[in-house]
């Protein structure tokens, strides 16, 4: 007999009918010999309805109150479901989140999970009993027993953490799309459906925007090994799998709060090469890597950061056996990037063999304010300078010199208590699979810059520091590569985007800091979109960086900052670009033409 989990969303227990339709596809679960929980929202727009409701009595509702209102809508969903499936003739027993033992962490409104006691939620099992259980909702532990909510995507994080305490076969997430597509079909009709991502791809796709499924349950599935799979409410196909590497051995207690950094990484064999100067304009990325890829030069990491007037700067990472063809091609590229036709300074090119890539690595990352600080400040308290930043949903990787490697690989591995770093490889997995797996677009963020920030060992770690103080989550995070001297003083930029309702708590935040630091011009662009390819082949198939950009110049599409990471390429470009930019890369890579099953319309 196998245990699964079922999770399905408020629209597919939206009406009474849509409920007898889930009692149905319950009951049949366990006629084939299957032992079943079931996690639930509410139903449809009611947990919307209760929000208004809260907003008609107060501006700024109280959250404690807010999680007692919220947690209501769940617990319709449950008995009504509880009762459609005791109407079938199939024994079950609806509980709350405090009911069935999930144990959080005393914070409204965005609790993690610390535990799951299970021992009540078994003995109904053994009884024959479908549990289910009201998603979204915990209880505090202490003796104060407080109701509290998980946040966005809760019912997801539910489902998927008991599957982990329950040591469960599989956990099925019910939605009202056939499963995981290549990007989000409302924008783009022809998007297709995946058989199979990984949990890594998935992690950034859900980071991204991909609202199917919540990064908090992949995270738990990644870290915890639970075969996942997404399917339609509305039809009996194959859905989509997410697959996941085999965990590390892993502690159940603190289940959301275990280490949010389970990895050190460090590669000597790098070499970095900048273009500076060069000008900012549609095509000029297309044009430099897609020379590159003709190569066969594969590239590593890819920073763009905030232009200056008319010129921009772009660095790269490649092996160092890689070095002379990327460097000959940036060198032969060079005089033809003047910022305009009357122009007489060429862009630079600029070549550092001394550099070495540390990074820190873990799926606990995501939605947790300061990990990307303490590493910046662990490699300040290290004498360490930061050369460049580059960031995606579960790594953090920093270019520094080649001397100080290994003194940055043991200072982090004691910060994020890790027992020794490793080596960065490309696994089977990775060299087989497809280059890009989805695209995503990112609308709702804002750019912030520092302009002229001292280059020195600390700088990255205080600004980052605040900010995590103010519970504010960054995002990317690209250091420029030019090095300005303001007033005998080496400096450079950093920038960085975090969610558009956070943009004005960072700039102020910023401009306070700005008066000690001594940087200077703060400058915040709400109107910018990013857009993202995933794919964790794309290591192995040089040439992706340059379809991309190709693919945004040829619609005139000016790229504002690039980052990167082993298995992500983003640019930010401008807001009213955005989904013409998703709609151009998505074709470019022909997602609509894979071997996969089309989306209903």
């Amino acid at each position: 007999m196998a245990l699964v989990v079922q999770k399905y969303g408020g629209t597919s227990v939206g009406t009474v009918e849509r409920i007898k339709a889930v009692a149905e596809r319950v009951a049949k679960t366990v006629q084939q010999g299957n032992s079943l929980v079931v996690v639930v929202s509410a139903m449809g727009k009611s947990t919307d309805t209760l929000v208004g409701l809260a907003q008609a009595i107060s501006t700024k509702p109280c959250r404690r109150e807010m999680d007692m209102l919220l947690s209501t809508g769940e617990q319709v969903s449950i008995a009504l479901l509880s009762m459609a499936l005791q109407e079938l003739g199939q024994p079950a027993i609806s509980m709350t989140g405090a009911q069935v033992g999930i144990v959080t962490e005393a914070e409204h409104s965005r609790a993690r999970i610390l535990e799951i006691n299970t021992e009540r939620l078994r003995k109904n099992l053994a009884a024959g009993k479908v549990v289910v259980v009201a998603g979204f909702q915990g209880v505090s532990n202490g003796e104060e027993l407080e109701i509290t909510t998980l946040g966005r995507g809760g019912s997801d994080t539910s489902a998927v953490a008991l599957a982990a305490s329950l040591h469960a076969d599989r956990c099925e997430i019910y939605t009202d799309v056939p499963g995981i597509l290549t990007t989000d079909p409302r924008l783009v009709p022809e998007a297709q459906l995946m058989a199979e991502i990984t949990a890594d791809e998935m992690l950034e796709l859900a980071s991204l925007g991909a609202s199917v499924l919540h990064p908090r349950a992949v995270e738990i599935a990644r870290n915890f090994g639970i075969p996942l799979v997404v399917l339609s409410s509305w039809s009996d196909a194959p859905g989509t799998r997410v697959t996941s590497p085999t965990p590390r051995p892993r502690s159940l207690s603190g289940l959301e709060i275990a280490k949010a950094v389970d990895g050190v990484e460090i590669d000597t064999n790098q070499a970095k090469v900048a273009l500076l100067r060069i000008p900012d304009r549609p095509g000029v990325a297309a044009s430099l890597f897609g020379s590159i890829a003709r190569e066969a030069v594969d590239i590593d990491l890819i920073i763009q950061s905030v232009h200056e007037f008319n010129t921009n700067d772009i660095a790269f990472t490649v092996a160092e056996d890689a070095l002379k063809q990327a460097e000959a091609v940036s060198e032969a590229i060079a005089p033809s990037l003047r910022s305009q036709p009357t122009a007489t300074e060429e862009a630079e090119v600029m070549v550092d063999r001394q550099i070495a890539k540390i990074a820190i690595s873990g799926a606990g990352m995501i939605g947790r304010p300061g990990i990307a600080a303490k590493m910046f400040q662990t490699l300040a308290d290290g004498g360490i300078n930061i050369q460049m930043i580059s960031t995606s949903e579960v790594k953090v990787s920093c270019v520094i010199d080649k001397k100080d490697c290994d003194r940055a690989a043991q200072v982090l591995c004691q910060a994020f208590d890790i027992d020794s770093s490793t080596l960065p490889s490309l696994s089977a997995s990775q060299s087989s699979a497809p280059p890009v797996r989805g695209v995503a677009l990112d609308k709702n963020q804002a750019r912030l810059a520092i302009l002229h920030v001292p280059d020195r060992p600390g700088m990255a770690a205080q600004i980052f520091g605040l900010l995590a103080a103010k519970n504010v989550s960054v995002d990317t995070i690209i250091q420029s590569q030019r090095c300005r001297v303001i007033n005998d003083l080496p400096t450079r930029d950093i920038a960085f985007t975090v969610a558009q309702g956070d943009g004005e708590m960072a700039r102020n935040v910023l401009v306070e800091l700005a008066k000690t630091i001594k940087c200077g011009e703060i400058i915040v662009d709400d109107a910018i979109a990013k857009v993202s390819i995933v794919g964790a082949g794309m290591i192995a198939h040089p040439g992706v960086a340059a379809k991309f950009f190709n693919a945004l110049a040829r619609e005139k599409i000016n790229i504002q900052m690039i980052t990167t990471s082993e298995i992500k390429i983003s640019c930010v470009v401008a807001q009213s670009d955005g989904i013409k930019a998703l709609k151009v890369v998505h074709q470019a890579f022909d997602l609509a033409g894979q071997d996969t099953v089309h989306v209903p319309a």
